[in-house]
Order: structure tokens, then C-alpha cells, then sequence
């Protein structure tokens, strides 16, 4: 009799086990059962996305490919959406009013737009900021633009530095942003208003790029009353600012494109009854749910509005076609132009049998003006992908080679080290400590103490940096002293040489001068001139 009640009391206890397992929220079999369920049965109830949402191991729940049925908006039907490791998440409502939305980046969605199977336009786009724009995100987008513009060559980087604010992501842009030279930067940055200011002046002084940057998203909502944390209401309402008044002023005085996501992201965590850190990996970060969110806030910006008013931005970059606007005329092409930049565009055929020619600017080979030299971002440090030196610049005139400086004495934390600089054509080029500013012998290599970053990577990561540590760039050239004629592989596609780059922004004199009889294979020039000086 007592085996008997003692089976008894094992088979009920389990079952009350396995009962409780089903039904209690963030267990395995929990969640199992309700994915399960929505799955089989298209649920899309709060219980079915609560089930899943705050567990540690959700991925284990999620792993395998649903279907589920969305709806996008009122007026358009559901659709089944395939999903993988992550839920399909709910589209944000369509904007009120979004009329102007795309118009002061024209230029390059129209270079979109218009690309052909016969005539691929090349468009250069930049994402930059901090840790915001290197979530995954900004390749929902590349994707995007890569589906609705196949016949788009694109080339989509993203330099962002994860931590660098404005006040320290102006030191690296010298390397990341005005070499690169898109025809859009999509950008976004915390930090001083006056350094992200200047930013943005820099790119209108030294490039033609156009640029659409978004406000701040959500991470924490005031309750209006007594228990919010005063500190947080402060930094929410400064944010609010920025977002709503700062930004749209700093847009229409450099005429950018505002994607402003801060109202959107309210009236979509409303909507769907979610709380800020739904959306959030942590404290600041996005996760998956709030990757697809702001993803899809900055898509509907990127789009050919052939009813936006006439912009000026189109109008910073000029072609001039040979034979028209420009003549060969004694064994030479002359063109004078005002601008920074000036590409050579090359002719699908010629009728002449020379393939280079000479460059000259303003009577000068482009190679000895010193500003046509761009210093690339030093090597990531120790434990951090954060550039070793956030800053090299130069006194001297620069030559095209390769830099080191390697470490040889330093200490624990980083806080204080010797070093020794070497370029691949200057050689040795003098050694120097850490806390003074630091010239090389040759002038070609200036540190400052505070550009290093060794110390803060150190400070992150715990990683200590090794004596004999090498930190390493480049210096390449912004020009051309001599043009040669591309094989043209595919017809439909533009061949350009960028001939010169980063001239002062003013009136200049372009010759191109065959190497013999002849000409060259030159279609066009085209001219960059940005709005500011």
C-alpha cells in the first residue's frame, strides 16, 4: 500500500510540474507551447508576444522560422511575412504628411532613380555617428537601396566609431568623412551641438555631399508625476529639444534632410503598447525590434520626389562634355572651373591613339599641391575597435606611403608610453612620449597627447597594450599627374579618374596634355564645387 501511495504522489507531483512548466510565464516549455500556438493559430495577441519577451534564453523559442500574418496599415492587406531568428515586428504608421520628405537629397536619389540597364549612375553613400549608426540597421537600409535601385553601382560604407560623440568624432572625420566624399551622408551623432555644427559645415566647405541625419529616439518617457527621476526628465527634455527645435533650425540653416524619428517613436510605442526598453538592448542600444523601427523611420526619406522643389544641391556638381562645353585646341584640353574637385570621365571610344596624358592644375602637377594628400584612420587599438590615434595630421608636405609607430616602453594602463614613427619611404622618422605633442623630423607625422587612445581602450576593455604594439595608416593621393585611359569593360557603366580632389574651393585651370599626338578617350569633366568656403 505505501508503494502504491508513494507511486501515486510521483505521478501527481509531476503532473502538476508539467502543468506548472506549461503555464508559467519564461519557462521552456512555456514558450514553446506558445510559440507553438501562435504559430499554428496566427495569433498576435499580447500573451503571445509577452510569452517571449523578456526571457534569457528566447532565442532558443525563436530559432526556427514562423509564419505570421502582419498588418501594415488600414489600407493595405496583410501579407505573410517570412521570419527567421527574429518576430515579425509591426510597421510603424505611415507620417501624416510626407510631402517633403526626400527633398533636400535629390541629387543622389535622382542619380538612383535614373540608373539604367544602359547608363549606371555610381553614387557614394556614407553612414557616420557612433555606436547608434553601427547597429545593424544602417544594412537594412543598404539592402533597400540596393533592391529598389539595381542598376545603381553603390558604394555603401560605414565608418562609425562606437563612443565617439561629436566632440571626439571631429578629430577622426579628417580621415573617415571629407576623403571619402559621398554624394550622401546619412549621419548621426550625440554630443555638443557646436561641434556637430561643425561637422556639418565641413562636409558643406569640403565636399558636394548632400546629408539627412535623425533626431534621437526614445529611451526613457516621463510619467508626469512626482516619481520620475528628475535626472532622466532632465536628460528626456533635452533630448526633446534637440531632436524638435535644434535639429530642424541646424537642417534649414545647411539645407539637410531631417529624418525626424523622436515623434514617430513615441506615437509607435503608444500604438503598440510597448514600453522604451522594448526596444532596447540596454539603456541606449537597439535591439533587433528597435533596429527594424528606425530602419524603417529612415527608409521612406530615401526616395525620388520628382515634386520637390528645384535643389540647389544639384547644381554643385556640373558635367562638361568634350566637344561641346570644352575643345581640344592646339594638342590640348583647357578647362578653367570653380570648385574643389574635378573627375575625367572616359569615352566608351576615340578616334585618337593616345591612351594617358599630362594633368595640370594651375600650370602644377596635382601631386605638388599639399592638401591633394589624404591620411587614412590609424589601426584599431588593443581590445576596442576605436582607432589607436584618433588624429594624425602634418607640417610638412606629405609624400604617398605607408606609416608605423610602435610602441617600446609602456606602462599598465596605458597612461604613459614611448614610441617610434617609420614610413615605408621616409624611414625612421624620430621617436617621442606620449603626454607632448609629437612632430616628427621629417614634419610628415604631427601628434597631439590627447589624439592617443590607448589609455581609454584600456580603460574599456581591461586589455593591456603590448610593448612593440604597431599602429598603422597610409597616406594616399586625392589626384592623378598622369591620366590613363581605363579599359572600358561594360559600356553601361561611367569610368571616372578623379583628377584632383580637395583644391581650395575656388577658380582653377585644368589641362590635360596627350603624350603625343592625338587625344585622349575623354568623354567629360565633372566639376564639384561646395556650397561653403
Amino acid at each position: 500500500m505505501r508503494r502504491i501511495r508513494f507511486v501515486v504522489v510521483v505521478l501527481v507531483s509531476f503532473v502538476v510540474a508539467l502543468a506548472a512548466s506549461f503555464f508559467s510565464p519564461g519557462t521552456f516549455l512555456n514558450r514553446a507551447l506558445s510559440v507553438t500556438l501562435c504559430s499554428v493559430l496566427s495569433l498576435n495577441s499580447t500573451l503571445c508576444k509577452d510569452s517571449l519577451a523578456e526571457s534569457p534564453e528566447q532565442v532558443l523559442a525563436a530559432n526556427q522560422p514562423t509564419l505570421e500574418i502582419r498588418t501594415r496599415s488600414d489600407d493595405i492587406p496583410k501579407e505573410l511575412v517570412l521570419q527567421d531568428e527574429n518576430s515579425a515586428f509591426v510597421p510603424p504608421t505611415s507620417a501624416l504628411d510626407d510631402s517633403n520628405f526626400g527633398a533636400r537629397i535629390q541629387r543622389t536619389m535622382t542619380l538612383l532613380a535614373t540608373s539604367t540597364p544602359e547608363h549606371h549612375n555610381t553614387v557614394r553613400i556614407l553612414f557616420y555617428g557612433q555606436s547608434i549608426t553601427k547597429q545593424d540597421w544602417w544594412i537594412d537600409v543598404a539592402n533597400d537601396l540596393k533592391k529598389r535601385f539595381p542598376y545603381a553601382d553603390l558604394v555603401i560604407e560605414n565608418r562609425a566609431i562606437g563612443g565617439f560623440a561629436a566632440p571626439l568624432l571631429i578629430r577622426p572625420a579628417e580621415h573617415d568623412l571629407y576623403p571619402f566624399y559621398p554624394d550622401l551622408m546619412i549621419f548621426h551623432v550625440y554630443g555638443g551641438d557646436d561641434d556637430y555644427e561643425a561637422i556639418i559645415a565641413n562636409v558643406r566647405r569640403r565636399t558636394t555631399s548632400e546629408i539627412a541625419f535623425h533626431s534621437d529616439h526614445i529611451t526613457w518617457l516621463p510619467t508626469g508625476t512626482s516619481a520620475d527621476d528628475s535626472e532622466k526628465l532632465k536628460t528626456y527634455q533635452w533630448h526633446d529639444y534637440h531632436s524638435t527645435q535644434w535639429l530642424p533650425q541646424l537642417a534649414d540653416k545647411y539645407g539637410c534632410e531631417l529624418i525626424e524619428i523622436r515623434e514617430p517613436w513615441k506615437r509607435y510605442l503608444k500604438d503598440n503598447n510597448l514600453q522604451p526598453q522594448d526596444l532596447l538592448s540596454d539603456g541606449v542600444h537597439l535591439n533587433d525590434h528597435g533596429n527594424f523601427l528606425l530602419a524603417s523611420l529612415v527608409k521612406p526619406h530615401l526616395r525620388y520626389n520628382q515634386q520637390s522643389p528645384t535643389n540647389s544641391s544639384k547644381d554643385l556638381v556640373r558635367t562638361y562634355t568634350v566637344g561641346t562645353d570644352v575643345e581640344w585646341k592646339d594638342g590640348r584640353l583647357v578647362l578653367e572651373f570653380e570648385g574643389n574637385r574635378i573627375d575625367a570621365i572616359a569615352a566608351k571610344s576615340t578616334d585618337g591613339n593616345s591612351s594617358q596624358a599630362r594633368v595640370l592644375i594651375d600650370g602644377k602637377k596635382p601631386s605638388e599641391f599639399p592638401e591633394l594628400y589624404a591620411i587614412t584612420r590609424p589601426s584599431d587599438t588593443v581590445g576596442v575597435d576605436w582607432p589607436a590615434i584618433i588624429q594624425v595630421s602634418w607640417e610638412k608636405p606629405l609624400i604617398i606611403e605607408d606609416w608605423t609607430a610602435r610602441i617600446t616602453e609602456i606602462n599598465d594602463d596605458a597612461s604613459l608610453f614611448k614610441f617610434e614613427v617609420f614610413g615605408s619611404k621616409t624611414g625612421f622618422d624620430g621617436s617621442g612620449v606620449s603626454d607632448r605633442k609629437f612632430v616628427s623630423n621629417s614634419g610628415r607625422v604631427v601628434i597631439e597627447p590627447s589624439d592617443w587612445w590607448l589609455k581609454s581602450a584600456f580603460e574599456l576593455s581591461g586589455k593591456p597594450t603590448p610593448a612593440g604594439f604597431q599602429i598603422k595608416w597610409q597616406v594616399k593621393p586625392m589626384f592623378v599627374d598622369v591620366y590613363v585611359a581605363p579599359k572600358i569593360e561594360d559600356a553601361s557603366r561611367e569610368y571616372f579618374t578623379t583628377l584632383a580632389q580637395n583644391l581650395s574651393n575656388s577658380k582653377h585651370t585644368l589641362e590635360i596634355i596627350p603624350d603625343k599626338n592625338g587625344v585622349v578617350p575623354i568623354e567629360a569633366f565633372r566639376v564639384y564645387q561646395p556650397p561653403l568656403r
